[in-house]
């Protein structure tokens, strides 16, 4: 075995019983595992927009990943009952002058680039953050913490990216997206998809809480915009011309990698939650 692949291995073994700890242990676990995960994504991106070392860069990555962990670090002290429930209104109110702290630290720079570097912030709040603060509302929107539905929405990403991969390499010839993502292809997309809702019966005959109808959906779901997170963060990526967002996850590059189709889908996923089965 090959030191790469032995790397990998064991990266992957400890990546995954680290989830499942912090899935299955508890409200506060699952917490602190998410808001670790989201800081990482957001560490990882603002480190990709916001490249130099000068100090200038280093304090627009420090705004960028609190501003982008504050929803999810809100919503937490919320649900765990750290703050009073009639306090949700004004501690929500709190976090939009917060907002424009960034045009601020621009105008003190004397920046004329100032929307682009604030957009760039803007953009980690609402494409890392807000996901991730949706997890958390999914997880603690019943009188109880329950994480079946985060937990299915997991195994059901993680099975959807590795058969459209397995299903690619073996008999993938047609492109998806070529000039994204050249080794994407409908064979691997239509394959990752079967056994996505193949997965979600599978999971609607051991979490009966949701209807086998729903589960199907939530498969359908990250079928479509899971695939369509991938291919986003491809095509960012290929923008910066960079293979991985990171090197967090030796032999797996980053935490962005790893959750970018979770990310995109997780809005779908919660709007059909709370729209049709809560």
């Amino acid at each position: 075995m090959s030191s790469a692949l032995r790397t990998r291995m064991t990266t992957g073994f400890v990546f995954v019983v680290v989830m499942l700890v912090g899935l299955w242990t508890g409200a506060l676990p699952f917490v602190i595992l998410f808001g670790l995960v989201a800081a990482a994504c957001l560490w990882e991106f603002t480190g990709l927009v916001f490249p130099d070392k000068h100090t200038n860069d280093q304090l627009r990555r420090a705004i960028g990943v609190g501003l982008g962990i504050l929803p999810y670090l809100w919503l937490s002290a919320l649900n765990l009952g750290w703050i009073a429930k009639d306090n949700w209104l004004p501690m929500l109110l709190t976090f939009f002058p917060l907002l424009f702290l960034p045009f601020v630290f621009e105008l003190l720079q004397g920046n004329t680039q100032a929307f682009q570097q604030v957009g760039f912030i803007f953009l980690g709040v609402l494409y890392i953050g807000i996901p991730f603060a949706l997890v958390n509302s999914i997880a603690f929107s019943t009188e109880q913490f329950s994480n079946v539905l985060v937990f299915g929405l997991i195994i059901l990403t993680w099975s959807n990216d590795s058969w459209a991969y397995l299903v690619g390499s073996k008999i993938g010839r047609t492109p998806l997206f070529a000039a994204v993502s050249p080794k994407k292809t409908w064979e691997g997309t239509l394959g990752g998809g079967s056994m996505t809702l193949l997965t979600a019966y599978g999971l609607s005959l051991i979490f009966t809480q949701i209807g086998t109808l729903h589960w199907l959906v939530f498969g359908l779901i990250v079928v479509v915009f899971g695939s369509i997170g991938d291919l986003v963060e491809s095509i960012f990526k290929r923008g910066q011309n960079i293979k991985d967002s990171g090197s967090l996850l030796p032999g797996h590059g980053g935490f962005l990698d790893r959750f970018d189709a979770f990310i995109f889908m997780i809005p779908f996923a919660a709007a059909y939650w709370y729209w049709v089965i809560s």
